[in-house]
């Protein structure tokens, strides 16, 4: 027996591959072999053309159908407000369905690369398909496929063979389909595939984050594209009607006989209506209107109230907006209309629900961020009144995985450099929660681990901690928040300090009672200690992915194979 979780995680795993599998086979099968089984009629209509192309033609339609299908996806992890809602709604069906909606960019990412493989072999089908159309006008091909090919030139017959010379010249008669409507159209589509995929690889996507913001948005040109490409019918069948008249068994032996004898008239053709838009048509139309929800929200005013830079080089920025409700450690995009008018970008919220504003701490990490500091100035430390600040617009929240801690009994934190962010809004609401009396918490104890290469970039955060940190002491709950400071980078000066220190009450570095750690935490050892301690764990990260792979694969390898014994969940945080 499955279990939900279990088959949520083979959906999202294993099912889409097979689904695309069980497709294309289909087509395959489909066009490749069964319309050689002349008793169906259904499946009469491609003999003529199997003739010319062959196999070729099951790989071209079977790779459509599976192109189709995951463009048919494609948009629905990447609209935010379907994914949210769907996030609330599934609050009442467990962890378990949560977690896979939070890897809403995974399975895009997935899909996306599905679309790749089955684009290219769509073309390199047609390409094959090409040739064989050229060859089957040539004398060589005998005298059916002469036949076939020569249909089309008076004004009372149908083509079969787009190609309508046989010229030696390659370039001719691939430039005479690339001048069709699928040929034009098919070229669209290729160059903004190909756009948009060497655009998002990590490399592009972290240093030129704008090139894969502006390229992505070529999606516009292929869905348009994808759904004029069908206009152009560059593979025909025989017409139904046709069907009635032309006995495909007897003529196919007879083709000196057509026109002349009544069971053999000339055979009619024509393309396949097209198909793209039905697949397409109710994801567009689900993304138009999360866009014209986007839109709304960003004609919404937005006040800033705060504009704080930190000396670690953090700015931070505390916002009103009318109507404006959070939970912790959700997101919002971010416009700053002085910068760009198009481009948004994520930012984690590090205020708490209960507070009167919402805020962010954002770093420099590419030219928008960098952009945005200029605008307000933020390195100059010059004073400017809030209404000559530079206009924000907001979209969000939206929620993420570490909005799921309070829903275990005990949540590990973990963040690296400023993926501390989510937890600033975490502990915040942790703090505001224990001091309401009529609020009642799952979440009983709260391992906080923070891994941090420079030591300024605790300022503004060890402040949260040390606030905390008092503040839980006079409420008697010494033992509910436990964390854990690891500080990877120093130089030789600072060594020296610490040394000197060392003995000291507080910490030197975070001014904490909890001292710094100096290197990197032994994963294997602190979640062993966690596992003898607690049966069920929740586990919460936001960082870089070669720590992520290393946590996941450290949550697997302490979860009891058992479902009664200890468990981690990980969550990574992701947008």
């Amino acid at each position: 027996m499955y279990e939900e979780h279990d088959f949520i995680h083979i959906i999202h795993d294993n099912n889409f591959p097979d689904v695309s599998t069980v497709l294309f086979t289909y087509e395959y099968y489909d066009n490749k072999y069964f319309s050689f089984v002349l008793a169906i009629p259904n499946l009469q209509s491609n003999f003529f053309i199997l003739l010319c192309v062959q196999s070729t033609l099951a790989w071209a339609r079977a790779s459509a159908t599976c192109l189709n299908f995951n463009c048919m996806l494609i948009l629905l992890p990447v609209s935010r407000n379907l994914i949210s809602l769907l996030r609330g709604v599934s609050t009442c069906c467990g962890r378990a369905l949560r977690r896979q909606l939070d890897k809403n960019i995974a399975f895009h990412k997935m899909v996306a690369y599905g679309i790749a493989v089955n684009a290219s072999i769509h073309i390199v089908a047609h390409l094959i398909n090409i040739e064989r159309y050229h060859r089957s006008q040539s004398k060589e091909a005998g005298g059916l496929q002469n036949k076939l090919s020569g249909l089309g030139k008076n004004s009372h017959e149908s083509y079969l063979n787009p190609i309508r010379t046989y010229e030696t010249v390659s370039c001719h008669f691939g430039g005479e389909v690339l001048t069709t409507t699928a040929g034009v159209t098919g070229v669209v589509i290729t160059v903004a595939l190909i756009l948009i995929m060497t655009s998002s690889t990590e490399l592009i996507r972290r240093s030129f984050y704008e090139v894969f913001w502006y390229t992505h948005h070529l999606f516009v040109v292929f869905f348009i594209g994808l759904i004029l490409h069908g206009i152009g019918q560059l593979v025909r069948g025989q017409t139904p009607q046709s069907l009635l008249l032309h006995n495909v068994t007897y003529c196919k032996d007879h083709y000196l006989e057509w026109e002349k004898a009544t069971q053999c008239p000339l055979p009619e053709f024509s393309g396949n209506r097209p198909v793209a838009w039905k697949w397409i048509l109710s994801p567009v139309l689900l993304y138009i209107c999360e866009r014209i929800i986007r839109f709304w929200r960003f004609r919404q005013e937005v006040v800033i109230t705060k504009v704080v830079m930190h000396s670690s080089g953090v700015l931070e920025l505390n916002m009103k907006k009318s109507g404006f409700k959070m939970e912790p450690g959700q997101y919002i995009f971010l416009q700053c209309s002085s910068v760009s008018q198009l481009e948004w970008h994520p930012f984690t919220l590090t205020s708490a629900p209960e507070e009167e504003f919402f805020s962010v701490h954002i770093r420099v990490a590419g030219d928008w961020t960098a952009a945005l500091f200029k605008a307000f100035e933020a390195e100059e430390n010059v004073f400017r009144e809030l209404w000559m600040l530079p206009r924000l617009a907001v979209d969000g929240p939206y929620g993420a995985a570490t909005t799921d801690v309070f829903h275990y009994p005990v949540s590990v934190c973990i963040a690296a450099g400023i993926g501390v962010t989510p937890f600033a809004s975490i502990l915040k609401s942790i703090w505001y929660k224990s001091c309401n009396p009529s609020t009642a918490l799952t979440l009983q104890k709260v391992y906080f681990y923070w891994i941090c290469r420079d030591p300024s970039s605790f300022e503004w955060f060890a402040d949260l901690l040390s606030f905390l940190e008092a503040k839980m002491a006079e409420k008697g709950k010494h033992d509910f928040l436990s964390y854990h400071i690891f500080l990877t980078g120093w130089d030789e000066s600072q060594a020296t300090h610490i040394a000197l220190h060392h003995d000291d009450k507080m910490d030197v570095i975070t001014g904490l009672r909890q001292k710094t750690f100096y290197g990197r935490p032994n994963w294997d050892t602190e979640f062993k200690q966690l596992a003898e301690n607690h049966p069920s764990i929740g586990v919460f990260f936001c960082g870089p992915k070669n720590l992520s792979k290393i946590l996941q694969k450290t949550c697997s390898s302490y979860s009891s194979v058992d479902p009664r014994g200890v468990q981690f969940h990980y969550n990574k945080e992701s947008f």
